[in-house]
Formats: C-alpha cells, structure tokens, sequence
C-alpha cells in the first residue's frame, strides 16, 4: 500500500488492521540496515499500537472517527506532542518541560484517528536547508545510500520517512522550503501552503512571518488530504484533478534555470516540461525582476535571523555552547538587525509580493525545478564554505516563495533508479484549492505512459 487511500479501502474492507499497519511501520523504523534510527528522535512504538488496537475496535464497532483512522503518520521533531518536550532536533531543550497538549494541527489529526508513530528528525531549530544534524545524526536521502547523500532540510526525517514507509505521510515546517526541499531529494511530495491556511501555536518558531505547516507524502492526493485535515477540514473531500491541456504556466526567465544546476536536474526537468506540453499545457517565459532584489533586501538576515533571534536570545545565553555551531551563528546574525531594519523589511515584502502577484496573475501556476542539485553527498558539506554555498542553492528556488506568501508544492518527477528530482509549482496566494487541482493533474500527465 503506497498512499492513504489505499490503506484505508483495506481498513474499511478488513483486508488489513490498523495495527498491522503500525506494525509494518515499526518495523521498517527499527530495520538496523535502514534509517530509522536517524530519521526518528522519538518513537512511540507502544502508544501507538495501544492506539491502533483502540481504533480497530472502534471501527469493528461501527464507530470509526474516520475512514484514516488507525493510519500511521509522523510529526517533526518541533510539533507540541501532550507528554512530550519538543526540542525542535536540538539537545538544549532535550529536558524541557512536556507539553501540555497538543499543537492544534496534531489535536487535528488525532481526532480523524489517524496514529502519531513518532517525532522526526530535523536541523536543529530548523534553520538549514541541508538536513544534517549532528546531535542525532542525518538519515541519508533513499537515493545512494551507499555513498551517503543529504535527505534536504529541515524536515529531513520526515522525507526520509515517507520514503522508507515509516509511515503514510507526516508533518514537516516550511519557511524557506523545509517541506519541498526534503520532498525533492528524497523522491516524494511536499507542501508548503499559504501560512495563514494553517495554525502554528504549539509550533516551535523559526520564524512566524514566514513559518508554515505541510505535509510530507507519497502522492499528492495524500498531502492534499493532511493538508485539508490541519488546515480544520472536518470532511475531507477527495481531490478533483484539473484538465492539464490549457494550463498556463510560467517559467521564470533568469531565475530558475542558472548554469549551476545540476545536469542530471536540468535533464529531467526538461523531460517533464516536454511532457506537459505535449500533454497541452502552455509553458511561457517570464521576467520576474523582482526576484533579482530579494538578496538585496534579506542581506541583514531577513525575517528568520531576526525572529530567530528574538526567540532564542535568553537560551543563547544560558546554554550556546550546546547548539551547533553553524545554527548558532545564522542565529546571531538577527543580533545585529535594527527595529529600521525590521519596518523596512516589512515594506519591502509587500511591495515585491504585490509586484510578483501582478506578474503571475494571468498564469495559472509558476513552475520550475525545486532545487538545482540532486542530493549532494553528506561529506561534501563537512567544511564550512561549502555548508553554506550548498545550503544556499538549495534554497535559493524554494525561500522566495515564502516571503512572497504563496503556496508551492514540490513533485517528483524522475524515473526509477534515477537521482531525485523534483518539480515545483507554485499558485497564488490562498489559490491552495487551485494548486492540488492542478498539481493532481500534472502528476497523472507525468506518470501516463
């Protein structure tokens, strides 16, 4: 069973158990030839099969909260879990104070059934487009384990894990493209919304300007369906797929396509915009000026180093030595931001988003490739140049976005055995509904034979 529905035609038919599919789940994690033990900071093995056998009597019952009731999903690392702290992949808060309750996004998918098998592995407090962690170890991208390649950050376990099966799917932070970097380099799907969308109390802040809650899956009608639960949907409606002949779509001219992309991405990247047209879809070249100023206007640190800071600044001084130091140090660079810096941020974001959404109105979506590398090696990131040049690139499509306030999904678009590449596609703001309609659709045209 590859996706959501499948797992729940088989609960509703009694072809399979809840805690058959907890079971199976657990086993992959605790697998000692595969990545559980460095894509899980937590497992609540036996909460969860306490859990599914809860949910297999309710449904033999008749009294099943949902039809996903009793299926295994994940949560990163920095989600409040009731009982649990929530050290956001550091050591620092390892011993905090258990939460409370649940962030409303988890209480959400709780009240479906469906079953939190565990908290995932992330870059310490989120801050890094990589994956690595040092504290608990970077699980590798599924692709070339032998070598050992970065999974994409910060919601690393979380790809890592929707790729393993550890799990149907699983909730991960977006705020420069923590869902679609890990969603890329570990062949699945994610989501980043519109922020607004979805609540972020009991979310660990990076940086509530431009945080967001997603989904990691295997498709994207499943990140259409945990995107519609957190976001308070209490009947889900299946996704509707728009016809792909007459889409319109906009490829930014100087933006995405640069000479530092990977070949192997710019190939297949290629292969799927030939596959779209042939399928109907209008693929037209844009200008967006406007995204030549966003390095201009973040050079003091931008949203996340200020926030960042602002939260983090009495822990700091408390207990510094115990972060990483690479985390540490994009942190600090908020210290320096001044309240001026700050309001002319501000102003500077509205402005570019009016300008962009003036630009993009007429298309229905902006397409491109998620990221410009294929999963680089873990190594190759052990110095610090090349930690952040690696960092940057990875980035460099994804973050726009989120300071611009739009939705944006990433899907996997190669073929069997090759490098991980995904295809981003990006709607207008509170255009969410649109985006999965379109992007179920181009799905299909990309997996037809």
């Amino acid at each position: 069973m590859q996706h959501i529905a499948d797992a729940a035609a088989a609960l509703a038919a009694g072809r399979i158990s809840a805690l058959a599919l907890v079971d199976a789940a657990l086993e992959r994690i605790a697998d000692p030839a595969g990545e559980g033990a460095r894509a899980f900071t937590a497992v609540h093995a036996e909460a969860a099969r306490a859990e599914a056998r809860a949910m297999d009597a309710l449904r033999h019952a008749g009294r099943a909260p949902s039809p996903w009731a009793g299926i295994p999903i994940t949560v990163k690392d920095l989600f409040d879990e009731h009982g649990h702290p929530t050290p956001a992949g550091s050591t620092v808060l390892r011993d905090a104070r258990p939460a409370a309750q649940d962030a409303p996004v988890v209480a959400r998918l709780r009240r479906q059934g469906f079953i939190v098998i565990g908290r995932t592995n992330m870059v310490e407090f989120a801050f890094s487009g990589l994956g690595v962690n040092p504290h608990h170890g970077t699980p590798k991208s599924p692709w070339d384990r032998a070598t050992g390649r970065l999974p994409g950050g910060s919601s690393s376990g979380a790809g890592v894990a929707a790729a393993d099966h550890m799990g149907f799917g699983g909730l991960g932070t977006d705020t420069g493209g923590s869902c679609r970097i890990p969603a890329a380099l570990c062949g699945v799907v994610g989501y980043k919304p519109t922020a607004r969308r979805v609540p972020i109390a009991g979310v660990l802040p990076l940086s509530p300007s431009l945080d967001s809650v997603g989904p990691l899956a295997r498709s994207v009608a499943c990140c259409h369906l945990l995107d519609a639960v957190i976001a308070g949907e209490e009947r889900p409606a299946p996704l509707r797929h728009r016809p792909v002949a007459g889409l319109r779509l906009a490829l930014p001219r100087g933006t995405f396509l640069t000479e530092d992309m990977d070949p192997a991405v710019a190939n297949t990247f290629q292969r799927a915009l030939a596959r779209l047209s042939a399928a109907g879809a209008r693929i037209e070249m844009l200008d967006l000026p406007e995204m030549h100023e966003l390095p201009m206007v973040n050079a003091t640190g931008g949203f996340a180093a200020s926030e960042a800071y602002a939260w983090h600044r009495q822990l700091i001084a408390a207990r510094a030595e115990g972060y990483d130091p690479r985390i540490l140090a994009r942190i600090r660079r908020g210290e320096r931001m001044s309240a001026a810096d700050y309001l002319d941020l501000l102003a500077h974001r509205a402005r570019l988003a009016a300008a962009v959404n003036a630009r993009t109105a007429d298309f229905d979506a902006v397409i491109g490739p998620t990221c410009p590398l294929v999963p680089p090696p873990i190594a190759a990131v052990a110095e610090e140049a090349a930690y952040n040049r690696i960092n940057l690139l990875l980035l460099r499509n994804t973050a726009p976005w989120n300071f611009l306030d739009r939705c944006s999904i990433s899907l996997p678009i190669h073929r069997p055995g090759e490098a991980p590449v995904g295809l981003m596609l990006t709607g207008e703001t509170m255009g969410d509904a649109a985006l999965f309609a379109l992007a179920g659709a181009v799905e299909a045209a990309l997996a037809a034979p």
